[in-house]
């Protein structure tokens, strides 16, 4: 079978014992950064490599929790700066040296896509190419190597294909894949780390919030900020997220779903919600992507829909005073799809905006969601077929 060239039943790189003085990048990444340790239990008693073999999973209860599947995939850097041919291996944990570059400085990013189920048993990716571009930025601005386009996406290609059994039915979720890159190599002082690996793993899901797809009530923080100028809320380092915690945890304490940010300037205008893009409705509007706001795959396909479909779409600052006068408001991004707001509350003030049937937020979801799933023929090129 000639998945059976992909795999093997285990895969271990030992960590380096030698000490490592601070490199500059592409000075030298060496093979053996951390050794991955095939520690999980069995997800399923059956084997992922036979093609007529499926889950036997409660998709109906499926949400947006980790449910480990049967592969990862790991590709690490050589001695040249280049990426070698990754290999998957069981998933489990991976054991890193206690001074790698991702521990001690956060030198690491993530990216986040789907995979979907096709009505005919194939699988089908949403514009990977957009996420290996965006990975290729954001290790230029963390001073690490990055994967090819063409290695990303083949190695996004090669997970669907180990953990297929793991996609849910058309209708009922989406295989999450969650490739990461990270400074695997020991360094002390502040430099960047002499190796790096590229992994990925991935997980069934569902809807990202626990309101499901009912519409979420966001809160208006003005203590906390997101990104500040000259700062990474532009790319999507590991380091952006543990920060807006606290806000997100006292939010979600008083009910609301999320925090909506301002900028860390004035205070004024509206950047991001902590996991997704923000769009207004009227004339629809969203906040440029100037550095501080992350730019999604999903955020960026929903305007090119609805610049398709004739809508004007702005994106410029938006005053937070907005708000106020909008009606219909929404937010975009990979885990979250596109998610109607049914509220929002700011200066204690709550407004409440339209959902539901005949807005302009569930006719670009279904649009989107009809492309991603192939209900809706692909006339952007969009999608990757995987047989």
């Amino acid at each position: 079978m000639i998945l059976r060239r992909f795999f093997s039943s285990s895969f271990r790189l030992v960590s380096s014992s030698s000490s490592s003085s601070s490199s500059k990048l592409g000075g030298g990444c060496h093979r053996d950064g951390f050794r991955a340790v095939s520690s999980m239990p069995e997800p399923c008693q059956s084997s992922p490599l036979s093609d007529d073999e499926s889950c036997d999973f409660d998709w109906d209860s499926l949400g947006f929790g980790l449910m480990p599947t049967d592969y990862m995939y790991i590709m690490k850097c050589s001695k040249d700066g280049k990426f070698e041919r990754g290999q998957m291996s069981r998933y489990g944990n991976i054991e890193l040296s206690p001074s790698a570059g991702v521990l001690n400085y956060g030198q690491g990013l993530f990216e986040g896509l789907k995979a979907y189920r096709k009505r005919d048993g194939g699988f089908r990716l949403f514009r990977p190419d957009q996420n290996a571009l965006r990975m290729m930025t954001g290790a230029e601005r963390m001073c690490m190597p990055s994967p090819s386009i063409e290695q990303f996406v083949d190695a996004v290609k090669q997970i669907t294909i180990a953990n297929r059994r793991w996609v849910p039915p058309l209708g009922k979720g989406s295989l999450y894949i969650r490739p990461l890159l990270i400074g695997t190599g020991p360094v002390l002082g502040l430099a960047p780390a002499p190796e790096y690996t590229f992994l990925i793993y991935a997980s069934p899901v569902r809807n990202y919030f626990k309101e499901g797809s009912a519409p979420l009530n966001l809160y208006v923080e003005n203590e906390f900020v997101r990104a500040s100028r000259g700062g990474t809320g532009g790319v999507k380092t590991i380091s952006n997220y543990a920060p807006v915690l606290k806000a997100i945890t006292r939010a979600k304490s008083r009910g609301f779903s999320d925090v909506l940010y301002l900028d860390s300037v004035n205070k004024r205008d509206l950047e991001e919600v902590s996991s997704c893009n923000i769009f207004l409705g009227n004339v629809i509007s969203t906040p440029a992507t100037n550095g501080t706001i992350l730019p999604g795959v999903t955020r960026k396909s929903i305007i090119e829909i609805a610049r398709d479909r004739g809508y004007e779409v702005e994106e410029r600052a938006i005053n937070m005073e907005e708000l106020f006068d909008a009606h219909e408001v929404f937010c975009t991004g990979t885990a979250v799809g596109v998610a109607p707001v049914g509220s929002i509350t700011c200066m204690d003030r709550r407004i409440e905006y339209q959902t539901g049937a005949d807005t302009t937020c569930q006719e670009l979801y279904s649009t989107l969601v009809g492309i991603q799933t192939g209900t809706i023929e692909d006339k952007m090129g969009w999608t990757v077929e995987i047989s």
